[in-house]
């Protein structure tokens, strides 16, 4: 049987910093100068130096918006597969020719392409994609009650000129 003998140091007495290195290292926040955005005023001048360093230093940065539009989606596939038990339940009307569907009654916003088409829907949805409309008008149905699309304005002030590329001799 092998014998794992202990070594003599294992308890540290009388060692300083037991294996953190020089003093200055194994301290709290305290050394430096806070944790996070603490130790940044204009009196400690803890972090100066990074704050110089990186100019979004204060302030909150993103591209979260707050008055986005949340989209919930559904696939036409889905509505393919199950449009005889939808109809059955009372989702869809089944109406002459096909079928009517109503994706704010249902709980959704927009209509996505991913699926086959293969029978007749009048879907009415705020939102649907390129594809999805193309879809299903190609197999005889169509959608209606699309929110129209908001043209995105020019950025004003500052305009980025495109360089000249290098002159090749």
């Amino acid at each position: 049987m092998v014998y794992y003998k202990r070594k003599k140091n294992s308890r540290l007495r009388g060692s300083t910093t037991h294996g953190w290195g020089a003093m200055k290292k194994h301290r709290g926040a305290g050394n430096r100068g806070g944790r996070g955005m603490a130790g940044t005023g204009k009196r400690g001048d803890a972090k100066k130096p990074s704050i110089w360093a990186d100019e979004k230093y204060f302030g909150k940065y993103g591209f979260f918006s707050h008055n986005g539009i949340c989209y919930k989606a559904i696939n036409v596939g889905y509505f393919e597969e199950n449009a005889d038990k939808l109809a059955s339940s009372g989702a869809i009307k089944q109406e002459a020719g096909g079928f009517a569907v109503n994706l704010e009654e249902m709980g959704y916003n927009k209509l996505l392409s991913s699926g086959n088409v293969t029978r007749k829907f009048m879907f009415t949805a705020p939102y649907a994609s390129r594809k999805a409309i193309e879809k299903v008008t190609s197999a005889g149905g169509k959608v209606e009650g699309l929110k129209p699309k908001k043209e995105k304005k020019a950025k004003s002030g500052k305009t980025a000129e495109k360089k000249p590329a290098a002159m090749e001799e």
